[in-house]
């Protein structure tokens, strides 16, 4: 993590008049890219959390309404749980509604899917559930930071501040930055695996829980027993720049060690987003070694139009990559972080929207931190880790 404080580091560039983008450090806040039909999007769930109830708000109706468990199936619980933003399902089931405390006014839904393909064409409102059941979701846990503790950037992480964080190591060596998506899935960038794919594969470890690589010992972490890159991943430009590695026991979860969530469906956060990178990457862009402790520091999220523009990378960031940071050079990813998370606030839940890639060197004017934009990965993420 490369932390350069305001005015060490002078703007040695800024975009012309007629380049896209703002021609100021900080990012103004946008809407959020939509898809082009995303005034049609009709749906959106929710799950109560004190007793997992699932509620699907329908069209332009302002109540949340309860799912009513005829027409339910597992297939489609999965595809809730993924659109929400998690790696899959866990439990459903169907819940007695006199078992429920319910207002007078509650109102029901029902899937029929027989009325379209899309997941928000085929509910309809119901004033009661002719089964007498409601649908009880619960989806693999995720986002949550149980020890969170006050977030200044640029300082040595707390235990638990970042539970998903993980340290990719090459035997006691660590390599790069991961992030836990589930106790046997770790995600981290292609390159850092296409750099060592000669290195056997007995000899990777994945340390969790840890913000010291003091406390590493050798043959401790747990064991990768696949790693799985990107089939599209290019060495030229890093596109397609994240990777999975399956581990062969599975992590054990607990106050300092958890799973981070994905970007919910058809989420993209706007430009000017505050969010944070963690690693053990070098502090100061003039040395060689990596951090023994953890570190992390906020960004703003910057457009992709603006990070293409000629005064910054003329073009090469793909429709796979994301980029955030200052243009004056302040605070940046550095060697060491890549493979780590980017994670950006949604609430109360953290979502891992991007995975350090690559930069310009280490906070450079100019050259904000890449990363892969793991929106663009999510059919691959849960066709390849949420079936296992």
């Amino acid at each position: 993590m490369s932390l350069m404080m305001d005015g060490q580091a002078p703007m040695e560039a800024q975009c012309t008049e007629e380049d896209p983008g703002p021609r100021i450090f900080r990012a103004e806040p946008e809407d959020p890219l939509q898809r082009p039909d995303a005034q049609q999007q009709s749906i959106s769930f929710r799950i109560n959390t004190e007793d997992f109830l699932l509620e699907v708000q329908v069209r332009a109706r302002p109540d949340w309404l309860l799912v009513c468990h005829e027409g339910w199936s597992s297939a489609l619980g999965v595809r809730i749980c993924r659109s929400l933003g998690h790696l899959r399902l866990t439990h459903h089931k169907g819940v007695n509604l006199y078992d429920v405390k319910l207002n007078k006014s509650q109102e029901f839904a029902q899937h029929s899917p027989r009325l379209g393909g899309l997941l928000e064409e085929a509910w309809q409102p119901r004033v009661d559930c002719s089964s007498g059941q409601i649908v009880s979701l619960k989806c693999s846990e995720c986002g949550a930071r149980p020890l969170a503790s006050p977030i200044v950037g640029g300082q040595a992480v707390a235990p638990g501040r970042w539970p998903w964080q993980a340290s990719v190591a090459l035997g006691s060596w660590h390599t790069c930055g991961g992030s836990v998506l589930a106790p046997h899935w770790v995600v981290t960038a292609a390159h850092c695996m296409h750099s060592f794919r000669l290195s056997p594969l007995s000899s990777w470890r994945v340390h969790v829980g840890l913000v010291s690589h003091s406390m590493v010992r050798p043959h401790q972490g747990a064991v990768v027993e696949r790693i799985i890159p990107h089939p599209l991943y290019s060495a030229q430009n890093h596109d397609y720049d994240v990777a999975l590695l399956r581990l062969r026991t599975p992590l054990h979860f607990s106050d300092t060690v958890g799973a981070v969530c994905l970007p919910a469906e058809e989420q993209d956060f706007p430009r000017g987003s505050q969010c944070w990178v963690s690693g053990w990457g070098h502090t100061d862009p003039s040395h060689t070694h990596s951090s023994d402790t953890l570190q992390d520091t906020v960004v703003p999220l910057l457009s992709t139009q603006l990070c293409n523009s000629s005064c910054i990378y003329s073009g090469a960031l793909t429709p796979r990559m994301l980029c955030a940071g200052y243009l004056d050079g302040r605070a940046d990813a550095c060697q060491g972080d890549s493979g780590g998370p980017l994670v950006c606030p949604d609430g109360g839940t953290w979502r891992l929207v991007g995975v350090v890639s690559w930069g310009r060197g280490c906070a450079e004017p100019s050259h904000p931190g890449v990363f892969a934009k793991v929106a663009e990965f999510l059919d691959w993420i849960h066709n390849t880790a949420g079936v296992h």
